[in-house]
């Protein structure tokens, strides 16, 4: 009997005040990142999780969710925001303004199971997605979710 890993989706996603001529010298990300426990017999405890937001190589945020534990089966949603590092905040308005906009977000964390009573070792994680940004400063697809995938292992947090 093996455990599933859990699925990590950015449901939400939005960069207000991105597509106004207001030339402000900062601006904020708002997610909201889904963590499903696809287990029906395991329960996951979770070390701190870390988001990052990058836009190109540019690491324009960060974000960490503290340490929780997640029953079977259960789904929970994390709905934050992260300020937008200020030296790079113009750079990503244009880019948004110019509807070529695209957002790297990586996660890492650390999780055990806990089946039956009993937890297991630590298993490293390590997800990645690219958000692509409309004009409207929204998820530009037509899936308008983006669901967190496998990352190389160049990109792992050191």
């Amino acid at each position: 009997m093996r455990p599933k890993i859990p699925n990590y989706t950015i449901v939400n996603f939005s960069i207000p005040g991105a597509n106004t001529s207001n030339e402000s010298d900062h601006g904020s990300i708002q997610y909201e990142l889904d963590i499903e426990n696809p287990n029906q017999d395991s329960g996951i405890y979770y070390d701190d999780i870390f988001l990052m937001f990058y836009h190109g190589e540019d690491k324009v945020g960060s974000k960490t969710i503290p340490s929780f534990y997640q029953g079977k089966d259960k789904t929970r949603q994390v709905i934050d925001q992260v300020d937008v590092e200020t030296r790079f905040w113009t750079v990503l308005r244009k880019a948004i303004m110019n509807a070529t906009a695209e957002l790297r977000v990586d996660l890492s964390t650390k999780i055990r199971y806990n089946t039956w009573g009993i937890k297991s070792k630590q298993h490293g994680i390590n997800r990645e997605g690219k958000i692509p940004i409309g004009k409207d400063g929204k998820i530009s697809n037509k899936k308008k979710k983006v669901k967190l995938r496998h990352a190389p292992k160049k990109w792992k947090q050191r």
